[in-house]
């Protein structure tokens, strides 16, 4: 195959020779030059005129907000700045392309969400391409513009964050994309619903009777009732764990763990019997051999 970067085929370029920049996971700053120093390093590799050099690190630190810290060495600031350093680095290259490399998964969660919307922000500021690589798929979601899923080396899926999310093309992507992860439970069609043991689940879309699929449901298309209604399903609570604006229950729905997200504040208590209602219209079914969406 061919790696085209800009219309201009880079497979036998040395990687010095491709304009890219890389953002890497452990921040790679040279810890006896200062911040500025480690911005300009690549500049002056390529021996660009000093007054050049400058004027780049002084854009890419104001862009990053690092102007008072051009001083400073790497030991002297936080995981964040450090961060916004080899963002700066990166930037003083004026690239075609960026590639970060998990450069999130050093720092704490308060700090991971901050630099998500400075990422964010940057890029729609910059308007260069940008691959970003992360196992984390609350940062996929909240980032891309199009986010390629891969398993074992293989291409499972490529769109949209909102794509992904509401039409998976199997089980690994919608397992994977969403927070808490997709309910699925294995069954057999039987008409217009699914068989799982003594459970009968509904869905929106006939199919013939004695295939074996997954029942997929999203938890906050999983309605929890206090009290019985047609079509609802009898469970009881194991876990709950409320964070403010909504609340995840974790229940038993017969021999199957499945959690539902409420977002009405009301209280659940573990042992608590409840009734279950799938939306129907939100319900996604998967091959039960191949795993593709039905």
């Amino acid at each position: 195959g061919e790696i085209s970067i800009g219309g201009r085929v880079v497979n036998t370029m040395a990687p010095k020779d491709r304009d890219i920049a890389m953002v890497f996971q452990n921040y790679a700053l040279y810890p006896h030059m200062t911040v500025g120093a480690n911005m300009a390093f690549a500049l002056k590799l390529k021996s660009i005129d000093r007054a050049e050099v400058a004027a780049r690190v002084a854009r890419a630190a104001d862009i990053l907000g690092l102007t008072p810290y051009l001083g400073r060495y790497p030991k002297q600031l936080s995981g964040g700045q450090r961060q916004r350093v080899a963002m700066g680095r990166a930037i003083v290259r004026d690239p075609q392309v960026f590639l970060f490399d998990e450069p999130l998964s050093n720092l704490d969660a308060k700090l991971r969400v901050q630099m998500r919307t400075e990422i964010k922000a940057l890029h729609q500021r910059l308007r260069t391409t940008t691959v970003f690589v992360t196992h984390d798929q609350v940062e996929a979601m909240t980032m891309a513009d199009r986010i390629v899923v891969m398993n074992a080396g293989r291409v499972e899926q490529v769109g949209t964050p909102l794509d992904l999310y509401d039409r998976p093309a199997n089980r690994f992507v919608a397992t994977f994309i969403g927070s808490p992860a997709m309910n699925l439970i294995e069954g057999i069609a039987e008409g217009s619903g699914v068989r799982a043991g003594d459970l009968r689940l509904p869905c929106a879309v006939a199919l013939a009777p004695g295939r074996a699929v997954g029942y997929g449901i999203r938890p906050e298309h999983l309605g929890v009732l206090g009290g019985p209604a047609p079509g609802a399903l009898p469970a009881t609570v194991t876990v709950v764990e409320p964070t403010g604006p909504e609340t995840l229950v974790f229940l038993a729905l017969g021999p199957v763990a499945v959690v539902a997200l409420v977002r009405e504040r009301r209280e659940f208590q573990p042992g608590q019997a409840v009734w279950l209602q799938p939306d129907p219209g939100y319900v996604h079914l998967f091959d039960a051999g191949t795993g593709a969406r039905i």
